[in-house]
């Protein structure tokens, strides 16, 4: 019988630290503050959208999807045909995913560091590099997103309720200078999830299925 390694040891984790006093100005404008390295992100990440006139004069709509749709397609491509993920691929896919974290982390007010598109900061985020032959399915691939379902409905619930902590610990900020603990643990654990399930099925690093955790 396999042992069940705890979450903890799952191949994706995620750490932040707390920080014992909040910026009670910044945090007020957050919102504002955090639109250039949103701009950043998002150019760096969405697809561009072009229109197309076919002969009968319809309007057709096409997406290139982004960075993110195309690391997915050709990842799985390559474990697929060739049962590689090159290492300077992985690196360029855990880097964005780390720039995407300290973004996040910044917006939710889990920090007042403004996000680095370099520096690790307090957002310690770490994605285990995959033996393919040894530790991917050539084929499971194909059906991860699949797999991911249950995770991604209960994530959805779980995000709803991430935002009503995050605009709670926005006003406990404001009043107190402190991010109330139990909060930023929650939502901390929400990012966790997410970042476990999105090495599962969109970077494709790991066939462990995510655990239903928050730690």
């Amino acid at each position: 019988m396999t042992e069940q390694l705890p979450a903890s040891f799952y191949p994706a984790r995620l750490e932040i630290d707390y920080p014992d006093q909040h910026d009670r100005v910044t945090t007020l404008f957050r919102a504002f503050l955090i639109i250039p390295i949103a701009i950043v992100i998002g150019v760096l990440t969405t697809g561009a959208t072009q229109t197309v006139y076919d002969q009968s004069g319809q309007v057709v709509r096409t997406s290139s999807g982004g960075i993110g749709t195309g690391l997915f397609l050709a990842t799985l491509l390559m474990i697929l045909f060739a049962r590689r993920y090159p290492r300077w691929w992985f690196d360029f896919a855990l880097e964005l995913a780390r720039f995407g974290a300290r973004i996040c982390a910044y917006l939710v007010l889990l920090t007042d560091q403004y996000p680095s598109t370099v520096e690790e900061q307090s957002v310690h985020l770490q994605i285990d590099y995959p033996d393919v032959e040894r530790d991917l399915n050539q084929w499971l691939p194909l059906v991860k997103w699949l797999l991911a379902i249950p995770h991604f409905v209960v994530l959805a619930v779980l995000s709803v309720a991430a935002f009503f902590a995050v605009v709670i610990a926005w006003f406990a900020i404001l009043f107190t200078g402190r991010y109330p603990r139990g909060l930023f643990d929650f939502v901390v654990g929400v990012g966790r999830w997410g970042l476990r399930v999105q090495a599962y099925a969109i970077l494709l690093v790991t066939d462990r299925y995510p655990p239903f955790s928050l730690t």
